[in-house]
């Protein structure tokens, strides 16, 4: 199993559609006895917050988002937790809407503590 998501910082390796998170959105995660939880916030987002579970490499999560142009949005999203070669963390996502229509695929990656990712 990969390390703890605890305390760790990640972002989007790519922007989103626009309204959506993108690659200067940062999310802290916390995770303790299975559970995991996030803030996030940046580029479109005002706040976000995500809760869910980790099974293994496995999260499932639901997440809740207040937009720059006031709108809120929902959605559910199932994660693989993926150890680089660096040691640092990734994260594969498949999410979808619930507040509105849409789905697809991301990608966040764990930042270094000055900010920014492995290339």
């Amino acid at each position: 199993m990969a390390a703890s998501l605890d305390g760790l910082v990640l972002a989007p390796v790519a922007d989103q559609a626009p309204g959506q998170v993108g690659t200067s959105t940062r999310f802290l995660y916390h995770e303790e006895q299975g559970r995991i939880w996030a803030e996030y916030e940046g580029g479109d987002v005002v706040r976000g917050h995500l809760v869910g579970t980790r099974e293994g490499d496995r999260l499932d999560f639901r997440y809740v988002q207040l937009k720059t142009d006031g709108g809120t949005s929902s959605g559910h999203c199932r994660s693989t937790v993926v150890e680089l070669p660096d040691g640092r963390v990734r994260l594969e996502e498949t999410w979808e809407w619930e507040s509105q229509e849409g789905s697809g695929t991301s990608v966040v990656e764990q930042l270094l503590p000055d900010g920014a990712s492995e290339a």
